[in-house]
């Protein structure tokens, strides 16, 4: 808990002064955005899944803040990054991984895909490592360039301490940890919302005026402008709160007691209690189990908070980069509305906004959509 403790303590304010909630982040999801949208105009609207897409425009972003470099999007590297990434997320979240994380001493004796996850990390440890040796090469403490090269100062201060947290394990741990949460947390949710709109197009031509009525065609969206989209700002908060992306790091409420047929109980239990995400409570939200921007809107249409609102966990332990994850998916999204309508592969009624993986992370079924200049 200690070194949890003094590991986040650094973190925060070193993310901070590499990017994170700085105008300068601003700049560079905005040249980013740029970017996708180009690539986006590259599939001359054909069908396809857009996940892998997000995903290098996000990893790039994450890599100019813990590396200080970007890549191109035909770069190995990054595809790389996001095999390891993806397939690890999915196998610890399939039912193999659930077992696993319940049973490790017997799953370990038990063939399966569980154990393709530990080769996965090696990978991707292997990766880090290289790209933590790099900038070895070329390190100058005078002249920090990203996260890594501010922990490595950290490393050197601190190593007369024996006892210190700032080593090379812990650099590793903590890097690897915040490419898991900066990639997958933002891509996921921009593919949930591209889903979402297929299926509520309703709510994507309110979410299009507003962004014809303060933005516009030309001029690239800015975080400020947020403040002036109720509507918009609704939608955001409320694909958060139904994807429910990482349900498992909430608080949980028990929300019913149900008896289980067929299940032997203890004498002195004659229910079992379900629990639910927070999230989902319906003392908290007007519609818990539907896509709703109501849940958000107040009687005149203005945005409303809700306390709560908490995707990516609370207090202490909330997400590090949650500042950074509201900007790209303001950013992004917003953006990418304002360059496309958005086209279905099937009909409405057979979207399904079901999560196709559901245990440590939610992932969308897999669908197509064709990205229509407007």
């Amino acid at each position: 808990m200690e070194r949890w403790r003094t590991l986040r303590r650094f973190t925060m304010p070193a993310l901070r002064d590499f990017g994170f909630g700085k105008r300068s982040t601003e700049d560079r999801i905005q040249e980013e955005t740029s970017s996708l949208v180009a690539e986006l105009k590259n599939t001359k609207e054909s069908f396809f899944d857009p996940r892998h897409c997000f995903s290098r425009a996000i990893c790039n972003i994450i890599f100019s803040i813990m590396f200080g470099n970007h890549h191109e999007y035909e770069d190995e590297d990054i595809d790389n990054v996001l095999s390891y990434v993806n397939e690890s997320l999915m196998n610890v979240s399939s039912a193999w991984g659930q077992m696993y994380d319940m049973f490790p001493r017997l799953m370990k004796m038990i063939p399966g895909r569980h154990h393709r996850t530990y080769i996965l990390l090696k990978k991707l440890s292997q990766f880090v490592e290289t790209r933590i040796q790099m900038n070895l090469e070329s390190f100058d403490p005078d002249n920090p360039r990203d996260y890594v090269d501010a922990f490595l100062i950290k490393m050197e201060k601190e190593k007369v301490n024996p006892d210190s947290e700032f080593n090379m394990k812990n650099l590793l741990a903590n890097t690897l940890q915040i490419f898991f949460a900066g990639v997958d947390t933002v891509s996921t949710t921009l593919a949930y919302a591209v889903l979402i709109f297929l299926k509520h197009p309703d709510v994507l031509a309110k979410v299009h005026d507003e962004i014809d009525r303060v933005i516009g065609r030309h001029r690239s969206p800015a975080l400020q402008d947020r403040n002036s989209m109720p509507y918009t700002d609704a939608v955001l908060h409320e694909i958060q709160r139904f994807s429910d992306l990482a349900p498992l790091s909430l608080p949980r409420k028990t929300i019913k007691e149900v008896k289980l047929k067929g299940y032997t109980l203890p004498k002195d239990i004659d229910v079992f209690p379900v629990l639910t995400s927070v999230l989902k409570d319906p003392s908290c939200f007007k519609y818990p189990t539907e896509f709703n921007p109501e849940n958000f809107l107040n009687e005149k249409g203005e945005f409303q908070k809700n306390n709560a609102f908490m995707p990516l966990a609370a207090g202490k332990r909330n997400c590090l980069g949650e500042p950074l994850v509201r900007m790209e998916l303001f950013l992004f999204l917003i953006t990418i509305l304002q360059n496309f309508n958005l086209k279905s592969s099937v009909p409405r009624e057979e979207l399904d906004l079901t999560p196709d993986v559901s245990g440590l992370v939610h992932f969308p079924k897999p669908y197509k959509v064709a990205f229509v200049p407007r």
